[in-house]
């Protein structure tokens, strides 16, 4: 098979991967919120959704390894710690949030349960097929997403043919910074690491050998794969600002994204798209608790009983997480992302650039003053502001929750110089 169509197979293969239907509740908000300014969010979300992901994708091209090889410059210890706390994060947030996304598009609307009794009828099935690890998921996942995107393409093309009315403002006080924190919500970064690894596995056994020739792959097929997100995002962020004069303000994600596809499709084609994100949200979970599961068993000597484990408490976590409503699970999500995104972001730009400048000396304080800098950021939900104007004050962009990121481009400057002249001592 030629690379041109090994790129396209594995650029549908890692776009299906990262389209979770819960990110797509995410861009209307954003384009609904900030009205004519839409362009300018649209840019911060693409910059956090998209190209850190790419460069994610990019760095594994470069690795060939497994997640476990982002961080182990820092050290081995740290780099299964960080692997440990990326796999927690998507059992208990971004997992248990596809069950609170179906529970608020696809059975509340039109049954009023109440949302445990979904979340747990949800969970259930989803151990079943986590257990039985049956193909019927991969027939879904090759149907459902070519459907959505259908689906959401059409809703895009009316929306932005549709007549315009005079916008509503924006609310937003710095547009391109608030797209680029909510683009945190979509995990994709961190979708990025998780997925890099199953793609160089699947080239493993597909008998490719070659560095080069796997590098060139997997650069191509992620490209593809975050033009085609790219698309998806930037439209629905353009329809939620062309209708954010017909619904109330204060609307959830989940009901902008349900109204909108009411006005351009009708109730019958709300309704198909509802039940379809619903099963794309079920698909989703599966894969997050089937690779947690199997990189527990794999620290642990491929034990049968571990995988059976973690399946269990995953599901349980997702039950008592998934019957919260989704605006409360990105809420909550948010200290988390803010302590865990800094230190992900400058692992993935470590790896991408040239070795030459990304030492070990390098890579251990540009990681640690990332930590150290987010710190704040993440102490911002737990304290009040009052006590951390001093701190935010006198760092740059930290009135943003951004304060890691000019402290961390010093320190890799300032770290390289250090090496730099070692070398040159040693010499």
């Amino acid at each position: 098979m030629n690379k041109t169509k090994e790129s396209f197979i594995f650029g549908f293969a890692i776009f299906a991967a990262f389209f979770g239907a819960g990110n797509l509740i995410l861009p209307p908000l954003l384009g609904f919120n900030s009205g004519p300014d839409w362009w300018i969010v649209a840019i911060g979300f693409i910059a956090s959704a998209t190209i850190i992901p790419f460069f994610a994708l990019f760095a594994h091209a470069r690795l060939q390894g497994t997640m476990m090889d982002f961080g182990n410059k820092v050290s081995p210890t740290f780099s299964l710690i960080f692997c440990l706390i990326i796999y927690a994060i998507a059992i208990a947030l971004p997992c248990p949030r596809t069950a609170a996304v179906t529970h608020e598009m696809a059975i509340q609307p039109y049954f009023g349960s109440s949302s445990l009794l979904t979340s747990s009828i949800y969970f259930a099935l989803v151990f079943v097929f986590v257990m039985n690890r049956s193909n019927v998921l991969q027939i879904l996942g090759k149907y459902l997403t070519p459907l959505i995107i259908i689906i959401l393409l059409v809703i895009i093309g009316i929306g932005l043919f549709s007549p315009i009315d005079v916008m509503n403002a924006s609310t937003f006080e710095s547009p391109l910074i608030g797209g680029f924190l909510e683009g945190y919500q979509t995990y994709d970064a961190l979708a990025g690491l998780l997925t890099g690894g199953i793609v160089i596995i699947s080239l493993n056994i597909k008998g490719y050998t070659s560095f080069e020739e796997k590098k060139s792959i997997i650069a191509r097929s992620g490209f593809i794969a975050m033009a085609g997100l790219f698309l998806i995002y930037a439209g629905l962020i353009v329809v939620g600002a062309n209708f954010n004069t017909q619904f109330e303000d204060g609307i959830s994600r989940t009901a902008l994204l349900s109204g909108l596809s009411i006005k351009t499709l009708g109730n019958i084609g709300a309704t198909f798209l509802s039940v379809v994100v619903s099963l794309a949200c079920f698909t989703t979970a599966v894969g997050i608790i089937v690779g947690t599961a199997d990189f527990f068993k794999g620290l642990f000597n491929e034990s049968k009983k571990v995988y059976f484990i973690t399946a269990i408490a995953s599901c349980v976590i997702g039950v008592l997480v998934g019957q919260m409503d989704v605006h409360y699970i990105i809420n909550v999500a948010l200290p988390v992302l803010m302590f865990i995104y800094p230190i992900t972001v400058v692992l993935i730009f470590l790896n991408v650039i040239s070795q030459k400048y990304a030492t070990k000396l390098v890579f251990r304080g540009v990681v640690l003053t990332a930590f150290v800098f987010s710190i704040p950021d993440f102490l911002g939900f737990f304290v009040p502001e009052a006590s951390l104007i001093g701190i935010k004050n006198a760092i740059p962009l930290a009135e943003h929750n951004l304060g890691w990121v000019f402290p961390s481009l010093l320190t890799f400057v300032l770290t390289n110089l250090v090496a730099y002249k070692l070398v040159k001592v040693r010499s």
